[in-house]
């Protein structure tokens, strides 16, 4: 179970950063739950489903709650070569993700989705040198078309369609940091970047086929609690130093995991690399 909470004040129309004082302060709440399952040693799944709210201190317009889109995803050990100086992890993971609710996808920044579906294709490398380690991973998202609920919009140009052909996108990951014991601290970077699009047109509303880019540098930690075997905390945060057709945002989270052991015998904590 975690909580988000992500803030921004300013935002980039197109590469123009500027502020809205229609919009004031945009808030975006998320309330997510995760759950995973080891089918086998190497081969996890895990599906994710978050409620968002989205609010703004100014303005007339009322932001949008509900639940978003659900998410399930694969993820296989495909390499683990141990060393005399570190450990060396490859993962492929899979996943699709959609819209389980009717929300207005034509109401941005206000909408709480893009209301695609999505189907994503991610590889991962971990290497591990004594408690320090580096991760590093890509993903390629590829999105369905959307459609509106009105015969035409602008973009560029005139279109007479509800019909909205939307870029697929990439994300690139380095994360790197401390593992001991029962703690994980981490400093993380990350882009997400769309494969096409347009910007906001001056003093326009954001669009949901925009190109849309964004730098996030933030930091993440995790806590395992000796009292209560299977429990662990998750806190972290991140900021976006650069991005266009986006909000400059400052996102804090916090979370709680259970870890249910269903086999008989125990685990070691350094038999899988669990926390990537």
């Amino acid at each position: 179970l975690m909580y988000q909470q992500s803030n921004w004040d300013q935002y980039w129309e197109g590469t123009l950063k500027r502020e809205n004082l229609n919009i004031g302060t945009m808030k975006t709440q998320m309330v997510g739950y995760m759950g995973m399952y080891g089918i086998t040693n190497k081969l996890n799944v895990f599906a994710s489903l978050p409620w968002v709210k989205t609010s703004s201190s100014a303005g007339q317009w009322k932001g949008q709650e509900g639940i978003q889109d659900v998410s399930l995803w694969l993820k296989y050990w495909a390499v683990d070569k141990k060393g005399e100086k570190g450990r060396f992890g490859l993962f492929g993971l899979a996943g699709v993700s959609l819209p389980v609710s009717d929300y207005t996808i034509d109401m941005l920044p206000y909408s709480i989705g893009l209301g695609t579906t999505n189907f994503n294709a991610r590889i991962m490398a971990d290497y591990q040198r004594g408690k320090w380690f580096a991760t590093g991973s890509m993903t390629y998202v590829r999105r369905s078309n959307v459609e509106l609920d009105r015969t035409a919009y602008y973009t560029s140009g005139m279109h007479y369609t509800n019909e909205i052909k939307m870029p697929d996108a990439t994300q690139w990951m380095v994360r790197a940091g401390y593992r001991y014991k029962n703690w994980i601290a981490e400093a993380v970077a990350d882009n997400w970047t769309t494969q096409g699009g347009h910007d906001i047109t001056r003093n326009n509303m954001p669009f949901v086929s925009n190109r849309m880019e964004a730098t996030r540098l933030g930091a993440n930690l995790k806590w395992e609690d000796g009292l209560v075997k299977g429990l662990s905390f998750l806190g972290g945060g991140n900021y976006t130093p650069e991005g266009r057709n986006m909000g400059q945002a400052t996102t804090i989270y916090g979370g709680v995991v259970y870890l249910f052991n269903f086999s008989k015998k125990s685990t070691s904590k350094t038999d899988s690399p669990s926390s990537k």
